[in-house]
């Protein structure tokens, strides 16, 4: 029995994000995460990620490395606090760099310029507004992977979020997305919306950013991780390099399997899964997918929820650091 650890992705930040930890003890840990981030990207990334503007730090480009920074921050914070070491570790989408970064096989820094170049090739590969994503809530997934086929129409629209039971996102050309949502209705799902995202991330549109991102992965420095990892591509465990290198490229254009990546952490006996980064978005998915009486689903974004966090897994709850 233990505990896990998952990462975000994008659709978490928000301008402000980790603010009171900013501003309390462990600010100095906050302020020296984000300026080794900063030095990375040749720009001050807290100050983009506190003051904004939205626009700016919405953008994919900028998203990425702001929430690879704040996973980072937070994941430094719990370990400064005497928070043990997880079991096992997983992130989604985007959060899989963040998890690789806690488990040692990717630098912070390489993982953050590297995550900037990610969102970069994803922003090019598909002209600006060609693109769309949706959520489809209340429909099987068996079903919104019809109305896909149905709706594609010689286009390109995918079924590549499967983030919980009866919630799943579409991407693709954004008018093959606006027929699938017509489709979806039709089917009687229950909400059927366009997201306000751009890059219609892990479909296969996405193929041309994923081969320019095996490129630069190559420069980088790979070591194994030392701690166990899960991905969201397939749910199963990995820990080779190459291997690892493979995946990233893998994931940018095939479907996030979210559902099963919990249901995967879960069989491994763990007793909770802890969110590490800013938000609950992740944390409300877990806990609709796995819902054993025993299995406690918790988040990590300010120092009441680190604190309630270490005393759920038996901790000690400083409150200061060393």
């Amino acid at each position: 029995m233990g505990f896990g650890f998952v990462f975000p992705g994008q659709g978490s930040q928000s301008v402000g994000m980790l603010a009171d930890l900013a501003a309390g003890p462990h600010a100095a840990l906050v302020s020296e995460t984000f300026a080794e981030a900063s030095a990375a990207l040749d720009y001050d990334l807290w100050a983009l990620v506190s003051g904004g503007p939205p626009e700016r730090l919405n953008a994919t480009e900028c998203t990425q490395p702001a929430m690879l920074a704040a996973g980072i921050a937070l994941w430094r914070l719990w370990r400064e606090r005497g928070g043990a070491e997880p079991q096992v570790l997983s992130g989604h989408s985007l959060g899989e760099f963040t998890a690789l970064v806690a488990a040692g096989a990717l630098p912070f820094a390489e993982a953050i310029a590297l995550v900037r170049l990610r969102g970069q090739f994803m922003q090019e590969a598909v002209p600006i507004g060609s693109g769309a994503m949706a959520a489809i809530l209340g429909l099987e997934d068996e079903v919104v992977i019809e109305v896909c086929r149905e709706a594609a129409g010689g286009e390109v629209v995918e079924a590549v979020n499967f983030n919980a039971p009866g919630q799943v996102v579409v991407a693709g050309e954004r008018t093959a997305v606006e027929r699938a949502i017509e489709a979806a209705k039709a089917r009687g799902a229950k909400r059927a919306l366009i997201l306000p995202v751009s890059v219609p991330s892990h479909s296969t549109l996405m193929r041309a950013a994923a081969e320019r991102l095996a490129e630069r992965l190559e420069s980088v420095h790979w070591s194994a991780p030392r701690l166990r990892f899960v991905s969201a591509v397939d749910a199963a465990e990995h820990h080779d390099p190459a291997d690892l290198r493979a995946l990233l490229v893998r994931q940018l254009s095939s479907p996030v399997r979210w559902t099963d990546t919990v249901h995967a952490l879960a069989a491994r006996g763990l007793r909770q899964l802890i969110e590490c980064g800013p938000g609950k978005v992740l944390t409300a998915l877990n806990r609709r997918i796995e819902r054993r009486a025993d299995f406690e689903c918790l988040a990590l974004e300010d120092e009441h929820s680190i604190t309630a966090a270490l005393a759920a897994v038996g901790a000690p709850a400083q409150t200061h650091g060393n």
